[in-house]
């Protein structure tokens, strides 16, 4: 298992590197669930999520050897925004396998920060084995986009955070709500959590079509999603769990939430209305498990990551005008 040291580790190296994203309050938000809600923006993180906590945290470990051969990365867009952020910033070639549907802001940014896009088909294609093959054939490292320690580690450092930032403001949060795809965001941060905080609740939320989380905990080994499944969430469609951030999850987590595509459009409209912020839709997923009441916030301090805001501009434009 990782441990606390590694996270704040993590967070040394990253200290220059990343945005330390606020706490953010909203009275509304509070005054509708009747708890203290602390929001914590990854959306405004450099590269507009999370994600270049992990990837740097990794490609700046890398030997002399290993960074002159390039590093080879798949996703549906923030990872690979991480992950050519950081071969920019390290001086490392990067390439990424993204599907050819991902949003096209996702991809351009990709490009527009360094990183060679290779498309390939969601539905049809494997993209680990696209990913693979590119390695092999040129020496590159892989750094995958969750099911990898030092990658954990450092998605980790956002909930270092949201701890030492609530300590700050004279609070402990009673639990943290945090969106799941392969886990590795939430395993990261809840092994901080819960190493600071014993007693504060960690709990995971998904789309309902991309519940494998959930039901994996529910059979105790992991188990795939239906290939038909879809959702506007396309930071979070992931086939299956990893098998090290299952591990940590399953030890940590004390649930697991899902919510509809709809929830998580309101969530989108609450959150800009009332904090004027542009959060994805897998960014929003944990607080449309607040707003849609599928967990109970009265009367508890409960902090809720936006861990993305990389949307493309149709699509943000239609769910703000309900279309």
């Amino acid at each position: 298992m990782i441990e606390l040291q590694d996270i704040q580790a993590a967070a040394a190296r990253l200290k220059e590197i990343i945005v330390e994203t606020p706490l953010l309050v909203s009275s509304e938000l509070d005054r509708i669930v009747g708890g203290q809600i602390l929001l914590k923006p990854e959306c405004l993180q450099r590269t507009g999520s999370f994600k270049i906590r992990g990837a740097y945290n990794m490609m700046c470990q890398m030997t002399p050897e290993q960074a002159a051969c390039g590093v080879v990365a798949w996703s549906s867009g923030n990872h690979a925004q991480g992950v050519a952020a950081a071969g920019g910033l390290l001086g490392i070639k990067t390439t990424i396998v993204m599907p050819e549907d991902a949003p096209k802001a996702k991809i351009a940014n990709t490009r527009r920060l360094g990183g060679e896009v290779v498309l390939y088909d969601r539905y049809n294609d494997d993209r680990e084995a696209i990913a693979r093959r590119i390695a092999t054939e040129s020496g590159a490292v892989l750094v995958p986009s969750y099911e990898e320690r030092k990658i954990i580690e450092g998605q980790g450092t956002a909930g270092l955070e949201i701890m030492q930032q609530s300590a700050a403001m004279g609070v402990t949060p009673d639990q943290v709500i945090i969106c799941c795809g392969g886990g590795g965001l939430s395993a990261g941060c809840a092994t901080a959590i819960r190493a600071i905080s014993p007693r504060t609740d960690v709990y995971l939320v998904e789309p309902v079509e991309f519940d494998d989380t959930l039901r994996s905990m529910q059979s105790g080994e992991r188990v795939r999603n239906a290939r038909s499944a879809r959702s506007i969430c396309d930071a979070l469609q992931t086939e299956t769990p990893g098998k090290m951030t299952f591990a940590i999850n399953q030890k940590l987590a004390s649930g697991v939430l899902t919510v509809t595509d709809e929830e998580v459009a309101e969530a989108m409209r609450f959150v800009f209305r009332h904090l004027k912020l542009v959060v994805e839709p897998g960014g929003a997923v944990a607080l449309a498990a607040v707003l849609a009441k599928k967990i109970v916030v009265k009367d508890t301090v409960t902090a809720v990551v936006l861990s993305g805001g990389n949307v493309d501009a149709e699509l943000f434009g239609s769910i703000q005008s309900g279309a």
